[in-house]
């Protein structure tokens, strides 16, 4: 611990603390729109849709039983070859190499957390009674009605605390959004430790900023648990 320099680590906090807001921003809006797929895959799964169901199925078996840095390095390398292959099709006129490294990184991580909320989501929704939903449309609803106004906020209530260990995830799975040249905080902990070597210095501000953030987060997720169960009855 002798070459260990804590004036250098504190000294350097602040700029690992500027690249909080990227990391933020790739794990918010990768949750975000990783829902609306997510819910759409678990719709089709758990209301048995044809081809749709079994699409869904075989997306999310490969998803997670895939790494998730292959998949940043497929999305980052098919997709200029995706986009070259849709224009000679289609005559389109797009510039696959223009893409933005934070395009890549958002579609990437959007991609794997859409197979995970679809469990997620898949499983709050088997969770809830089955009878409720046929009482609903014996009463005149449509399916439509009873899924958003009965089933879903029950599933919602279920599957909180899950949401809150996804993005806690997520944000420390940004750290491999480096590989695609997003500067977010693992990013920058590397780029100022193999300016003057201190890595291990780097290292730890990494780790504590992780922590707090992960910490927050957690609290944050028990907070709205707590305000959204407060209508249910405390059972003797």
């Amino acid at each position: 611990m002798e070459n260990f320099d804590l004036d250098y680590a504190l000294k350097q906090f602040p700029d690992v603390l500027k690249a909080v807001p990227m990391t933020l921003l790739v794990a918010t809006v990768s949750l975000l729109l990783g829902f609306v797929f997510g819910l759409l895959i678990s719709l089709c799964r758990t209301y048995k849709v044809p081809v749709l169901s079994q699409l869904g199925a075989l997306y999310v078996s490969f998803i997670r039983g895939t790494p998730m840095l292959v998949q940043i390095y497929v999305i980052f390398f098919g997709t200029p070859m995706l986009i070259d292959y849709l224009n000679k099709q289609f005559g389109w006129g797009l510039n696959p190499y223009g893409i933005s490294p934070l395009v890549y990184a958002l579609l990437a991580f959007t991609v794997n957390t859409s197979a995970y909320q679809s469990e997620t989501i898949r499983s709050a929704l088997q969770s809830t009674e089955a009878g409720q939903m046929e009482a609903a449309l014996s009463i005149g609803m449509t399916v439509r009605q009873a899924l958003f106004r009965i089933i879903a906020p029950q599933a919602f209530l279920i599957a909180l605390p899950v949401y809150g260990n996804l993005f806690i995830g997520l944000i420390k799975g940004t750290s491999l959004a480096f590989a695609v040249k997003v500067i977010e905080i693992m990013a920058t902990t590397r780029i100022i430790a193999g300016g003057d070597y201190r890595f291990l210095e780097m290292y730890i501000d990494a780790a504590i900023v992780y922590w707090v953030l992960c910490f927050l987060v957690e609290r944050l997720f028990v907070l709205l648990e707590k305000r959204f169960s407060r209508h249910e009855k405390v059972m003797p």
